[in-house]
């Protein structure tokens, strides 16, 4: 084997020193550089370390009530609980063991309870049938709670006989909407302050509980086995469900946004919510949460709740969790328990005394297993990935799937280096191999001037220009590239019974590029212009009009084509210049032993550049895979799963740079952007160490091979 070395006689101590000095200086460089890397890595685990922290309970105080009449309703916010007994008499305790406030009389005992959706007001429902409405004001004065009266202190009357269940709905700032259970019938009022209630009834015998969404504009009514739901508008009211449940529910609970509806049975806990169908929402079942227990309380905020059974064992569930997410033995006998308004601490009473814990659960709706499986959210009729991390809605469920950005990731990359791969593989082949030297020295230079162009700018002109074109040309570009591959094989088949005189003259020393270049752009401007006149003149509309799954303007096919351009001149440069690396007197000596210069391509020189070309190819599909502007400007940026070449998507480096400037840091969408993010770079990672080791293996046998020939 010859090898490619100049030998030089000439070095001096100068010399050395520099030597030494640039070595010493490009392998600190090198750490310099991994040690980045790695800070960066260990940087993104911390910051997503807490997403899998496990919840917590941690008891902070226990004091003694010293009131002997059971609790109807207790609330609390980070210093203060509040306490209504069954005598109407209210109180504030400080969550800190102090001494509590003196006892208000609210009403006149026994009374009734029913909570808003929030916690933050209480309907009493009195022992005359009149109802009156409360809340505690723990936030204008955080050293003097006081007791507000939101529709005024004088008790309202809504109906003549006898009431029970009640329930209330806050509708508006002063508007409240209540429903109440009166022997053969339901009551419904509607209640301002200062002003005369409009009552309505509605025939619904026999009911055991009563709900009403956060909005007021869907009634709960549980008798038995049987649960009726109605539909409340402002002119009528209209019975929309009647479903009889297999196994009588023994008690009703809506989640936080009032979609989730939670009935507990003999057999356990069923999650209920609206699927649209075509005659409108309809409650339907979803699944079997977890193990029924006395008591169940949910958060004002969120969808969490927790069940207590009467031996004291807590278990905590999430709506899109798969059973519970934290159990913990309490003491035995809790009567009544409730969540701070934040959901980080819970508040528990029985036999005459409170606890109060501190729960830790800041991200209750994320597990690894939401992020790539498929959940049931709230009205969707069936289980999907979605992603969706932000609505209009303060109720709003977020949906954290990161399917749809890998899908789209990987779609685009594959569609991309589809692209991009023939094309600078097939340019570097002819540049390196078959072009003049003479040529060469000005296409080289202007294919790598290419990759000067920045992404944004590619992705604006595919997004603003490309889109549009390729829309209203759709048949000719699907069909340009098999005219042009067809194009090319005629040639080579023309070629060859061309007579050897004219042969020589036309194809000698690359001059054959000067014959090709016009003729594809002939062919590429009839696929274009024609096929779509045709097209239009056969079917009387474009195809992307005819498409019968849609056809988005901006989508995968022209991120492909924008993404597959940005590609070309990387992969070209690193494949053409493995290729022109290949010793001259490997090739020399094939084509003098009588190979013909297309197998002395592909015998010889190609397996000698393999590892070069593989290399080229896997640095495209990293950069195709981390592209953020090209694809954000030129795919819609929709995040789904479905779709195929007409269709958006998003990918996983774009979806960071559209939403990490909005994401409250800190928070469970902040820190999924973070996940996002290192499986990106783990992604990359893996690619790249499998890449090596291949680009290791190959240049190791056709090396060895090398050096046996």
């Amino acid at each position: 084997m010859i090898e490619n070395h100049i030998p030089v006689q000439f070095s001096d101590r100068r010399r050395r020193f520099i030597d030494r000095l640039t070595r010493r200086v490009v392998t600190a460089s090198g750490v310099g550089i991994l040690l980045i890397m790695m800070l960066l890595f260990f940087w993104l685990i911390w910051v997503v370390t807490p997403l899998f922290s496990s919840p917590s309970l941690q008891p902070v105080s226990a004091f003694a009530l010293w009131q002997p009449q059971p609790a109807v309703a207790i609330g609390l916010n980070d210093k203060w609980g509040w306490r209504i007994d069954q005598q109407g008499m209210a109180r504030f305790i400080p969550l800190s063991g102090e001494p509590a406030e003196p006892a208000l009389q609210l009403a006149s005992g026994p009374v009734q309870a029913a909570l808003t959706a929030d916690k933050s007001a209480v309907l009493l429902l009195q022992s005359d049938d009149s109802v009156k409405l409360v809340a505690a004001d723990l936030t204008t004065d955080p050293r003097t709670p006081r007791w507000t009266y939101p529709l005024g202190e004088q008790p309202l009357t809504i109906s003549s006989q006898p009431l029970q269940h009640p329930a209330v709905a806050r509708i508006s700032d002063d508007e409240w909407r209540v429903a109440a259970s009166a022997g053969d019938h339901l009551v419904l009022a509607q209640l301002r302050r200062d002003q005369p209630a409009q009552i309505r009834t509605l025939n619904s015998a026999g009911s055991d509980q009563l709900l009403l969404s956060p909005d007021g504009q869907l009634l709960f009514a549980l008798a038995g086995d049987l649960l009726r739901v109605w539909r409340i508008d402002a002119d009528n009211i209209t019975l929309r469900d009647t479903l009889t449940i297999q196994e009588k529910p023994q008690q009703m609970v809506l989640l936080s946004g009032g979609s989730s509806l939670l009935l507990a049975g003999p057999s356990g806990i069923g999650q209920w919510f609206d699927i649209a169908s075509a005659s409108g929402p309809h409650l339907q079942f979803i699944r079997h949460i977890g193990a029924t227990q006395p008591l169940i309380v949910s958060e004002p905020l969120r969808r969490v709740f927790a069940t207590f059974s009467e031996q004291g064992h807590f278990q905590l569930y999430a709506s899109k969790q798969q059973g519970p997410v934290f159990s913990q033995k309490l003491a035995p006998g809790i009567s009544l328990a409730q969540f701070a308004p934040q959901g980080d601490g819970l508040l528990t009473e029985q036999d005459g005394r409170w606890q109060y814990y501190h729960l830790h659960n800041p991200w209750p709706d994320f597990s690894w297993r939401n992020l790539w499986q498929k959940i049931w959210y709230e009205h969707y009729p069936e289980p999907a990935w979605v992603w969706q991390s932000s609505a209009a809605s303060d109720h709003f469920q977020a949906k954290f799937s990161l399917v749809p950005m890998v899908a789209g990731t990987l779609k685009a990359a594959g569609l991309a280096m589809l692209f991009a791969t023939p094309l600078a593989l097939a340019a570097a082949i002819y540049t390196a191999w078959f072009m003049s030297p003479a040529l060469r020295r000005w296409v080289k230079p202007g294919i790598e001037m290419m990759g000067a162009l920045p992404s944004v700018v590619v992705g604006l002109i595919a997004g603003l220009w490309l889109a549009p074109r390729i829309a209203d040309q759709l048949a000719g570009v699907l069909l340009l590239p098999f005219a042009l591959a067809a194009t090319l094989l005629l040639c080579a088949w023309g070629a060859r019974r061309l007579p050897a005189r004219w042969r020589r003259r036309l194809c000698a020393e690359g001059r054959e590029i000067w014959l090709l270049v016009p003729l594809l752009l002939l062919v590429s401007l009839l696929c274009l212009w024609l096929a779509p006149q045709l097209d239009r003149a056969l079917f009387g509309h474009g195809l992307a009009d005819r498409l019968a799954q849609g056809h988005e303007q901006r989508n995968l096919l022209v991120a492909g084509v924008a993404m597959g351009f940005a590609l070309v001149p990387l992969i070209f440069t690193l494949a053409e210049d493995a290729i022109f690396s290949v010793p001259a007197s490997l090739g020399q000596g094939s084509l003098a032993l009588g190979a013909t210069p297309w197998q002395t391509l592909s015998r010889v020189v190609l397996p000698g550049a393999s590892a070069g070309v593989f290399a080229a190819l896997m640095i495209g599909f990293g950069r195709a895979v981390g592209e953020t502007m090209i694809v954000l400007m030129a795919t819609g940026n929709t995040p789904v799963t479905e779709g195929g070449l007409f269709s958006g998507l998003r990918t996983l480096s774009a979806n960071i740079a559209v939403e990490m400037p909005e994401a409250a840091a800190g928070s469970a969408h902040y820190r999924i952007l973070f996940l996002s993010a290192l499986v990106l770079l783990v992604f990359t990672l893996v690619v790249n160490t499998l890449a090596e080791v291949v680009r290791q293996h190959l240049r190791q046998r056709f090396g060895q091979h090398e050096v046996q020939g």
